[in-house]
């Protein structure tokens, strides 16, 4: 999980960019990486399945 809260308007690239950039993780590993924005109703996740990356957004 990521800390903090994260623009909701970053897509796949974005959110990409703050897994290496901010947390020099990996993001080919088998991880599910979960951001949170500004309201407690929303959150997007971010997983690579091998093929391509997956992105959910739920409000």
């Amino acid at each position: 999980m990521v800390c903090g809260h994260t623009d909701m308007r970053c897509g796949i690239d974005g959110l990409a960019g703050i897994i290496t950039n901010k947390y020099n993780l990996d993001l080919f590993n088998d991880a599910l990486f979960l951001f949170c924005g500004r309201k407690k109703d929303r959150f997007k996740a971010l997983y690579w399945d091998k093929d391509g990356f997956i992105l959910l957004y739920k409000r």
